[in-house]
This record gives structure tokens, C-alpha cells and sequence, in this order.
């Protein structure tokens, strides 16, 4: 599903609050691409790493997706907040509303899995425009997926070799951790899993990669491409970390996929079939992405 000049798109903010400064620019970025934007703003949070209560927020994202005229939903930024929204949902009336895209990552990693389980939708796995982290190269790569055909992502730092095919599933690493045991919990079975996450000790990377790897969440997967661990240590340490934990599992490994909390952050779709060769270094979207 693409987006064309002209389309109308939401800007919502499901998860933490952003000053309206970052929401105006947001705004003004989405316009740049010729598309029409309506703001579903929310501004009376109950706790200052909310933007607002969880019912407003999740009446906000319903009233964005089930609006005939929005083809996108776009989350300004993300912070904490969506899991606490999920249960709030109509997700009948979402589903009844067709399909849309939504764009998002970090915290919406949540929304992401959620989207996947009870809509059946693709997703983007992608910077968000009132985030610390839009700038031009990630804006860049985000439009083109959207409006044309980027089938090709390149990495580099293979860990363990080879081949495979399947669908992408996966975001944020502690939020898909914090996922299990939830009704959206998805293991990927014969999927590609993308990781990434941000100021998260090694130990606690150590701690969160076993909590999926014990609950079974791993269990059939075909590969895994691993994205950026901005404030999460030595980089090294990290790639260590992840083939000793990881590297059991025996399925191909890509170590860097420059996506997730880093300056250019490519965006992933979730939800389509992908090739990822571990070598090569590179994931090749399946029909165009």
C-alpha cells in the first residue's frame, strides 16, 4: 500500500507528550510531501510521560484510523504510553475501517505487534517526525518507502551467515519483551526478526533477549537482522552479546541494519515477506515491500 500527493494522513501521539513546537514541525514535514495532514493532538496528560490519559489517547487513535479520509496514521513521537491504550481499542470498528498504514517505532513497537495481531495489517518500523531523531536522510528513505519501491536495505557486520525467507516481525527489544504473556504476543515462527533498542545496559539486553528466548518466543525463527543500540554500551560488547545469545538458534544473523534510535534510521515494514542475506548484508523486500 502506497501513499500519493495529495492523500490525507493523521498525526497522532498514542504514547509520550511532545511540545507543540515538535508537533507543528511534524506537521510541516508531512505537508512537504504534498500530503494533506489532520492533527489528532492530545494535551492534558495525567502523567508528564503521557500525553494524555490512556482513554483519550486511545479515542484519539480510533477516531484517526476510522476516519474515512486518512489513508496513514503517523505517530509524532515515542516515549511510554501504548500498551496502556491497547485494551481501550474497538478493534472490530478498526478492522472495519479497512486498511491504513501506520508509521512508528520505539514505543509503538507495541502498537506494531498489536496491528499485526488483530488486523492482520502491515506496519513501518520508522522515525517519527516530531522525534529527537527525524532528520533528513531518515525523512528521506521513510518518503520514499512510503510514495514508491525501496525493496533493498543494506547492512554490514554479518554474524553468522546464510540465507533466508520470511515475514518481518519484530521492533524495539524491550517492548516486545514487556509483549509477552499479553493477547498481542507474536511469536514469529517462520519469520525475520528485527531488534534494535536504546539505553539498555548489556545486562539488561542480556535479561530481555533470554526473557524471548525462555518464553519461546524464538521458537522457528528463520533470521534476525539486529538495528542500532544507541546508550547501550560498547558496540562491541553488544555483537558479543547477541551471537552468544543469539547464535545457538542457528539461523543467519545480520549485525547492523542501521534502523531504530540512530541518526538516518532506515524504515522497516513489518508484516511483509523479506530475504535477508546474512553476508551480503542485505534484506530485500519480497513483491516490492
Amino acid at each position: 500500500m502506497k501513499l500519493s500527493p495529495g492523500d490525507t494522513v493523521a498525526l497522532v501521539a498514542p504514547s509520550g507528550p511532545a511540545a507543540p513546537e515538535l508537533l507543528d514541525r511534524a506537521a510541516e514535514a508531512l505537508r512537504a510531501w504534498d500530503l494533506v495532514v489532520k492533527r489528532f493532538d492530545t494535551a492534558c496528560p495525567t502523567r508528564k510521560y503521557l500525553s494524555d490519559s490512556d482513554t483519550r489517547r486511545a479515542e484519539r487513535f480510533q477516531a484517526a484510523w476510522t476516519d474515512p479520509s486518512v489513508r496513514a496514521v503517523f505517530a509524532a513521537r515515542g516515549g511510554y504510553g501504548t500498551q496502556r491504550m491497547l485494551d481501550l481499542l474497538d478493534w472490530p470498528a478498526l478492522r472495519a475501517a479497512g486498511a491504513k498504514i501506520f508509521a512508528g517505532s520505539s514505543d509503538l513497537t507495541a502498537l506494531h505487534q498489536a496491528i499485526a495481531a488483530h488486523l492482520g495489517l502491515p506496519t513501518l518500523f520508522s522515525p517519527m517526525p516530531a522525534g529527537a531523531l527525524w532528520d533528513e536522510v531518515s525523512a528521506g528513505h521513510l518518503r520514499r518507502t512510503l510514495f514508491e519501491s525501496e525493496t533493498v536495505l543494506r547492512g554490514t557486520g554479518c554474524l553468522v551467515p546464510g540465507r533466508a525467507r520470511g515475514v518481518l516481525t519484530g521492533g524495539t527489544l524491550s517492548m516486545l519483551a514487556a509483549g509477552v504473556g499479553t493477547p498481542e504476543h507474536r511469536p514469529p515462527e517462520t519469520g525475520i526478526v528485527v531488534l534494535e533498542d536504546v539505553g539498555e545496559a548489556l545486562y539488561r539486553l542480556d535479561r530481555l533477549v533470554t526473557q524471548l528466548l525462555r518464553s519461546g518466543w524464538f521458537d522457528g525463527v528463520r533470521g534476525i537482522v539486529l538495528g542500532s543500540w544507541s546508550n547501550c554500551g560498547d558496540a562491541e560488547d553488544v555483537r558479543a552479546l547477541m551471537l552468544e545469545r543469539l547464535g545457538p538458534l542457528g539461523v543467519p544473523i545480520l549485525g547492523d541494519l542501521r534502523f531504530g534510535h540512530c541518526p538516518g534510521a532506515l524504515t522497516i515494514p513489518l508484516g511483509v515477506e523479506a530475504v535477508l542475506d546474512a553476508e551480503a548484508g542485505t534484506l530485500t523486500m519480497v513483491g516490492g515491500g
